[in-house]
C-alpha cells in the first residue's frame, strides 16, 4: 500500500508540474493547439492547429524525445540549417568569440529558422502515433491557421531565416568577464567595460554542470527566471558563459519583470534589457 501511494503522489505531482508549465504558454503565442483562444495578436493572428488540444506536445515528450537536443526531453528534430552568423559583420566592437549555432539557441531556432514545420515531431499525440525513428522527426501535415505561417511554418517576424546578422549575437562570450561565486572553476577569458562584471554575474554548479547568470538583485544570488542566464560553451579560451537564445526570452512562464507577447527574461521599458548586460 505504501509503494501505491508513493507512486500515487508521484504521479500527482508530474501532473501538477505538467498543469502548470501548460498554464504559463497556454495563453501566449507557443499555445500551438486548438485551445489557442488569443486570437489577435499586435495585429497578427495567433498560430494553431486543430488536430491536437495538447500544449507541450509541439516542444516536449516524456519518452522517445531527442537524445541529440540540448533542451530536455526535446520532440523535435534539431535544424540541419547553415547560419550566417553576425561574425561574418567583422565588426570591431565585438571582442566575444562567436562559436557556430550550438546549445539551447539550436532548439528554439528549430521552429524559429522557418525550415521545418512546427508540427515536426520525434512522438506525435496518441501512443505511437507517427513516432520518429529516433534520428529524425515526422511532420504530421495538420492543418493550420494564423497569418504568421504558411502550411505549419512560421513567416514574418518569428521566422528569424538563417542570416542572423541581423539579429543579437548568440553563441558569443559574455564579455563582462570577472567571473564570482564559490564554485566558480571556470571563468570567462573576455573581460570588457561595456559590459556587467564581477559585482553582476554569478556562477554555481548544479548536478555537477557550471552554470552562470547575471543577478539582478530580485532574489540575490539565486538564479531565477528574472535573471539572465548564461550558457557554459567551449570557447578557445577555456569554458566559459555564452549568450544564448534563452538568455533573454523564457519561451515558458513570463516573469513579473516581463513583457507579455515577447517572453522577455526582463521588461523592455527603459531599455531594462539591454542594460540588463550593457553598461551606459
Amino acid at each position: 500500500m505504501k509503494k501505491i501511494a508513493g507512486k500515487t503522489l508521484a504521479l500527482a505531482a508530474l501532473a501538477l508540474i505538467s498543469g502548470s508549465a501548460a498554464a504559463g504558454i497556454e495563453n501566449t503565442k507557443h499555445n500551438l493547439s486548438s485551445t489557442n483562444a488569443l486570437g489577435t495578436v499586435n495585429g497578427d493572428v495567433a498560430n494553431k492547429t486543430s488536430n491536437t488540444d495538447q500544449i507541450c506536445v509541439f516542444c516536449h515528450t516524456p519518452h522517445g524525445a531527442n537524445t541529440a537536443a540540448p533542451a530536455p526531453l526535446w520532440n523535435k528534430a534539431l535544424p540541419t540549417t547553415t547560419y550566417t552568423t553576425y561574425k561574418t559583420m567583422n565588426s570591431s566592437t565585438i571582442d566575444g568569440e562567436i562559436l557556430t549555432v550550438g546549445s539551447v539557441s539550436l532548439a528554439c531556432l528549430s521552429c524559429h529558422d522557418g525550415s521545418q514545420a512546427m508540427d515536426n515531431m520525434f512522438n506525435a499525440p496518441g501512443s505511437g502515433a507517427g513516432a520518429g525513428d529516433g534520428t529524425t522527426g515526422v511532420s504530421q501535415a495538420y492543418t493550420w491557421t494564423g497569418s504568421g505561417q504558411t502550411a505549419g511554418k512560421l513567416t514574418g517576424i518569428a521566422n528569424l531565416d538563417s542570416d542572423l546578422k541581423n539579429d543579437h549575437p548568440i553563441g558569443i562570450e559574455y564579455c563582462g568577464g570577472g567571473i564570482t561565486g564559490a564554485d566558480a572553476t571556470v571563468s570567462g577569458t573576455c573581460k570588457d567595460l561595456d559590459f556587467k562584471g564581477a559585482s553582476d554575474i554569478k556562477t554555481k554548479k548544479v548536478n555537477d554542470q557550471q552554470v552562470f547568470w547575471i543577478d539582478r538583485g530580485l532574489t540575490a544570488n539565486v538564479r531565477d527566471k528574472e535573471d539572465i542566464i548564461l550558457y557554459t560553451r567551449a570557447f578557445a579560451g577555456g569554458a566559459g558563459p555564452s549568450v544564448e537564445c534563452a538568455s533573454c526570452h523564457d519561451p515558458h512562464v513570463e516573469s513579473k519583470n516581463s513583457d507579455n507577447v515577447n517572453f522577455m527574461r526582463v521588461t523592455t521599458q527603459n531599455s531594462d534589457i539591454c542594460l540588463a548586460c550593457h553598461t551606459k
